[in-house]
């Protein structure tokens, strides 16, 4: 059962986004990352292009770099285009997400790990919730990631975590606080992009290093987009809620879970492109898998 004070809050949130829905109508726009972001690790390594609405970020042998979102978020759909790098990538993570700090950290993951030339990026996908993670999924693209920018989407709300590319969902994780599996709904989040070294595990599982002649290792990012989002303002201040820009119907964010043909193509990427799913793995799991990969996800 949801407590009271957390259908209070909803309740509040809900009632945030119909009034900024009513307002204007929510649009998507070219934002700039200067006024969005700070970049708080490898500054020289961020690169600001088209006056902030681009920004490039490089890895080299002595560092990477990382943005974060000036604004914290509770709740929200968090739009972002990236290129990855292209050409030889092994050992890089290019990456998107979402994330509170603290050691009981709640953290929805983008991660792309790159590859020697030729062979494919993998996405690796990973939730925390009140610190615990080790929920990874990993899927092989269907696309070329470096030839051209693709949207990238986290769509969080109260009821689930939804993963999206290019508007085609991939991941979903429910809430299912019901059952003893923790869920955020209680941390305000920052929104960050990164790209850095993880030659140790990133490509083959760190049998294949990071080759710094091909340095520097350069990702793009642009158009960042939480119109549709909770800005949170602090404890006991007033959370100011984005509109919607969501085709189905206004301010529908807030309860969107998927429908019939959402988890149809759902199924279609997991059957086609996972590489790697926790929930089937019986060697790491040899007495039981976790609670969430028991309860059914499907249409409920």
């Amino acid at each position: 059962m949801l407590s009271r004070s957390f259908r209070r809050l909803v309740a509040a949130l809900a009632v945030a986004v119909a009034v900024a829905a009513t307002r204007a109508a929510a649009a998507v726009v070219d934002r700039s990352f200067h006024r969005d972001f700070d970049a708080v690790w490898g500054k020289r390594n961020a690169r600001f292009l088209e006056q902030g609405r681009v920004v490039e970020l490089s890895l080299d042998e002595r560092t990477g770099s990382r943005l974060e979102s000036k604004d914290r978020y509770l709740f929200g759909r968090f739009d972002l285009d990236i290129r990855l790098v292209a050409g030889e990538s092994a050992g890089t993570i290019t990456s998107f997400y979402i994330c509170t700090g603290g050691a009981r950290h709640d953290e929805v993951d983008f991660e792309f790990l790159g590859n020697v030339s030729g062979e494919p990026y993998l996405l690796h996908t990973n939730i925390f919730s009140d610190g615990k993670g080790e929920r990874e999924q990993q899927f092989v693209l269907w696309f070329d990631p470096t030839a051209d920018f693709h949207t990238y989407s986290i769509l969080w709300n109260p009821l689930n975590i939804i993963l999206y590319i290019d508007g085609t969902p991939i991941r979903v994780f429910k809430n299912n606080e019901a059952n003893g599996v923790p869920f955020p709904t209680q941390q305000p989040v920052h929104v960050l992009a990164s790209i850095w070294n993880a030659e140790e595990w990133a490509t083959q599982g760190g049998r294949v290093k990071t080759n710094w002649s091909e340095a520097p290792f350069v990702a793009a990012y642009r158009r960042f987009d939480a119109s549709s989002a909770c800005v949170w303002r602090g404890n006991g201040a007033t959370t100011r809620c984005g509109g919607d820009h969501l085709p189905s119907s206004a301010s529908s964010w807030m309860g969107q879970t998927l429908d019939w043909w959402s988890w149809m193509t759902l199924n279609w990427v997991r059957m086609n492109y996972m590489a790697y799913d926790y929930c089937e793995d019986r060697k790491r799991y040899p007495h039981g898998f976790p609670t969430e990969c028991i309860i059914p996800i499907g249409r409920i």
